[in-house]
């Protein structure tokens, strides 16, 4: 089979889904483009900024893309291409857009408020305090588990290391001259983009060599000041900028495998079993998270998005767009390795220990068909590749922060509000994490812990529209077949670890579980008692 015929197919089927399904879920969510957003009614001009769609969903895109859907589908590849393929639609149109876009206008009719507070109004403080742990442990896991992945594609090309450097103090630049010199957007993005430019050529030219272990530090340093400093300074310029990276990124691909036409050679499915991940059920579903739904999406909607949306009108495009783009980029990174049989693919994963560099060979080699050199291609796609990496680490930093800060109010104690203290708890455990070096060694955990992520965000908009009296059968279905599969995966991996004498692992699997199925029973509680009054009369829904 030719890889353009069905990465043809998987686009036409996601633009479908997103003025179809998309539009249903804008009616059930009661959009009003008339409504004031938090971004208006709290604004302080460093949190709540009313910001214009196209920065924004630079900002929200590259976030909630990170390196998950690259990894995770190349990773997943070992059971058969079509498994993945189907996840990935299925799940991104009628689990994940749902759950971000959803997660979005939860946020934003509670104040822009986390969906741990969401949580806290419909379950009680109990079930913030449960979430709120997992959303930390998950957090750190996310950040250790990028750390590793970049640090590693830094080591196989230092080019993009330098570049990705450069990018840093672009960005800074940029967001003073928007910001503060109030330079007109349109000229500051060519200068910018000149900039980039050349940061990619410095790059090229002046590779930084440096371990695996020192990039882990120095990203941690950066994941530092990302949380810290103003959003307008740092974080939301960057991603911006690094957005028109990403979207050259995904057009060059695109157009290198409609010239290039490869066919497929992997198999379309192996088996219900593989020796190296288990069995398809429930693995697969928490191995490929990002391209089909990922907790962390539902962080980033109430957490950062939520504050920043002008205007409710725009949320079905910068969130469930945004979901259904990454799920396109998961169908190109299986077609960066499914022109090559099982045995290269094997062979490649061996000899780089590291799917983002796989990735980057195959669409370098792809991107050569349009003119741009090998080498060059290959670069490019792993610096594109690592800033996706990069935002979701920094993003994911200062939502640890907000989660950490955020706990800190519930439980009464005011050093955990400090922003700097907080920062820094959460990044000593991703130290810790990052430092082992092993990404395979986490993805799982990961994957597992994110999964559940979703599945309580969208526990806690079911809370929202079942307390309001609205219909809710929509994120209902989705919310118990993400239970289903996590919990199921939780167990897995607890027999596993625990078989292998890996009891640290097991012990994190079952506290894990532990709290889902409490949450669980919290929820189902909760919903039980639908006529209890509630402090929702700013709903409008």
């Amino acid at each position: 089979m030719n890889f353009v015929t069905l990465m043809l197919l998987c686009g036409g089927v996601l633009i479908v889904a997103y003025f179809t399904y998309g539009k249903y879920l804008e009616r059930r969510l009661k959009i009003d483009s008339s409504r004031q957003t938090p971004a208006h009614t709290l604004y302080d001009g460093k949190e709540y900024i009313p910001t214009k769609t196209p920065v924004l969903i630079g900002h929200h895109f590259t976030t909630i893309a990170g390196g998950g859907p690259i990894t995770g589908p190349i990773a997943a590849i070992v059971f058969g291409w079509l498994p993945a393929v189907i996840w990935i639609i299925i799940g991104s149109i009628f689990v994940g857009g749902t759950h971000d876009y959803a997660s979005l206008q939860a946020s934003v009719r509670h104040k822009a408020k986390s969906i741990g507070e969401v949580i806290k109004e419909y379950m009680g403080r109990r079930g913030q305090l449960m979430f709120l742990s997992f959303a930390i442990a998950t957090l750190i896991l996310i950040v250790g588990v990028f750390v590793i992945l970049v640090a590693n594609t830094f080591v196989s090309f230092p080019g993009a290391a330098t570049a990705s450097l450069l990018f840093i103090a672009v960005a800074m630049v940029f967001g003073l001259l928007v910001n503060q010199v109030r330079m007109n957007l349109v000229l500051a993005t060519i200068l910018g983009s000149i900039a980039m430019v050349g940061s990619i050529w410095f790059g090229l030219n002046f590779p930084i060599e440096l371990s695996a272990t020192a990039w882990s530090f120095i990203l941690i340093i950066y994941a530092y000041f990302a949380s810290v400093l103003p959003v307008w300074l740092l974080l939301q310029p960057r991603d911006y900028l690094n957005s028109f990276m990403l979207y050259f990124l995904i057009g060059g691909a695109f157009l290198g495998l409609l010239i290039a036409r490869p066919t497929i050679q992997m198999p379309a499915f192996t088996g219900f079993y593989n020796s190296e991940l288990g069995f398809l059920f429930p693995i697969l579903f928490i191995t490929i998270a990002c391209g089909a739904i990922s907790g962390f999406h539902s962080l980033v909607s109430s957490g950062t998005t939520s504050k920043q949306l002008d205007n409710e009108k725009n949320g079905r495009f910068i969130t469930y767009g945004s979901m259904l783009l990454e799920a396109f980029v998961a169908i190109i990174a299986i077609g960066s390795v499914a022109y090559l049989t099982m045995g290269e693919f094997s062979a490649l994963m061996a000899q780089y220990n590291d799917p983002i560099s796989v990735f980057s060979l195959g669409i370098g080699e792809f991107m050569n068909t349009w003119g741009l050199p090998v080498q060059a291609g290959i670069t490019f796609t792993a610096l594109a590749a690592s800033a996706f990496l990069m935002t979701t680490l920094d993003s994911a930093t200062r939502l640890m922060r907000y989660t950490v800060s955020e706990l800190g109010e519930s439980i009464n104690v005011k050093l955990l509000s400090n922003k700097h203290f907080a920062t820094v708890a959460g990044l000593t455990g991703a130290t810790a994490l990052a430092l082992t070096g092993t990404w395979q060694t986490v993805w799982p955990l990961f994957g597992a812990a994110n999964q559940m992520l979703g599945a309580l965000a969208l526990l806690a908009v079911t809370m929202w529209l079942v307390k309001t009296k609205s219909k809710a059968l929509f994120v209902i279905i989705p919310m118990v077949f993400m239970f289903i599969v996590t919990t199921s995966a939780l167990l897995v991996m607890l027999y596993s670890n625990f078989m292998a004498q890996n009891y640290l692992l097991s012990v994190i699997c079952f506290i894990l579980f532990v709290m889902c199925v409490f949450l669980g029973i919290e929820g189902a509680r909760s919903a039980s008692n639908r006529d209890k009054p509630t402090d929702s009369t700013n709903l409008n829904v």
